[in-house]
């Protein structure tokens, strides 16, 4: 594409590096919540957390406090320290991996905005992806916290939103990488934009819907495809609740829930890669087949995760598989704004 660029390559180089190490940071985050580690750290210290136990003796205090917990108390109790550590160091190396997101971040954006490289443009969304970096760290602690007294795991709620603004600080770094990469885009977006754009959005509410089913273990039952135990709707798909409640917290409801948009974002990627092969220009005709293949490819994964129970390696993939589809769709929004 031939678009004026208005700051150094380094600078787009650096932001689509960022927007890896996001994709990497939300895929150690599922696997932190899916080996139930979210919990053992029970102390939110930004700076001083950094430094793991050293000796015996801090391993001992760490584990004491995890016995506070109502997961230990209920589902854990007697853990060895060897148990204990595998679970610590996964929620250590999340943490970690966020400080050094930070810093990875901050570093290089206080020395590009020294040098002069940053376009007037590009600074104000630098800032708010910063803001919005810390925030996320905030969410995550908000987040472990209602799980350290009279709950087994965290509010399902909460990770939903920790888990939905890594995917909006995922989707506003990559958009901003390609605008500091191609330049802005022109006075009058192209056409079929705000399709592409509720596709992105019908996505990003399918991985929330995957962030309830991680949260309450909802993926553990309903083991059969394509029925849930032969049925459309299966028995107990309320749970008992009221309807208002029971979509965000029956096990049956939020399984149904997350089973039927896969479908709707198939159906959707389906019609945009029609719109897309009635579409004359050349840069979006990539994705009619990229799009597709994707997105078939995440719904198999999604299936095979179903029938074996969502083991921790296939739920992995499934999860890299929506990182991907939603990048994807990104880049299709961001090609289909431009009037060219």
């Amino acid at each position: 594409m031939s678009y004026r660029h208005h700051t150094r390559p380094a600078v787009s180089n650096w932001l689509f590096v960022m927007t890896g190490l996001i994709a990497i940071m939300i895929l150690v985050g599922g696997a932190t919540r899916l080996t139930d580690s979210g919990l053992s750290i029970t102390e939110w210290r930004p700076i001083t957390g950094a430094i793991p136990p050293l000796s015996q003796a801090d391993w001992e205090e760490a584990l004491e406090l995890y016995r506070s917990t109502t997961e230990y108390q209920e589902q854990n109790r007697g853990m060895s320290m060897s148990e204990f550590q595998f679970i610590f160091w996964w929620e250590w190396g999340h943490r970690q991996l966020g400080r050094f997101l930070g810093l990875a971040f901050a570093v290089p954006l206080v020395f590009f905005w020294l040098r002069g490289d940053l376009s007037a443009r590009l600074k104000p969304r630098l800032l708010g992806l910063f803001v919005l970096g810390g925030l996320q760290g905030a969410i995550g602690w908000w987040m472990v916290a209602s799980g350290l007294v009279d709950r087994l795991d965290v509010s399902q709620y909460r990770l939903a939103t920790h888990l939905g603004m890594a995917f909006v600080l995922l989707g506003a770094t990559f958009w901003t990488a390609l605008d500091a990469r191609y330049g802005a885009p022109p006075v009058r977006a192209g056409n079929h934009t705000r399709w592409f754009l509720v596709l992105w959005g019908l996505l990003f509410v399918q991985i929330l819907m995957g962030a309830l089913v991680a949260g309450i273990d909802a993926g553990k039952i309903f083991n059969t495809w394509p029925g849930m135990n032969g049925q459309l709707i299966p028995d107990g798909y309320l749970a008992g609740l009221p309807f208002h409640q029971a979509i965000f917290e029956s096990h049956a409801a939020v399984q149904l829930q997350h089973r039927w948009m896969a479908y709707v974002v198939t159906l959707a990627v389906a019609v945009t890669a029609f719109i897309i092969y009635r579409e004359p220009r050349v840069a979006l005709k990539p994705f009619m087949v990229i799009l597709p293949a994707l997105v078939v490819a995440q719904v198999a994964l999604g299936i095979a995760a179903l029938l074996a129970v969502a083991p921790l390696g296939l739920s992995l993939v499934h999860q890299a598989g929506a990182v991907i589809l939603f990048i994807a769709i990104g880049a299709a929004a961001w090609t289909a704004r431009r009037a060219v």
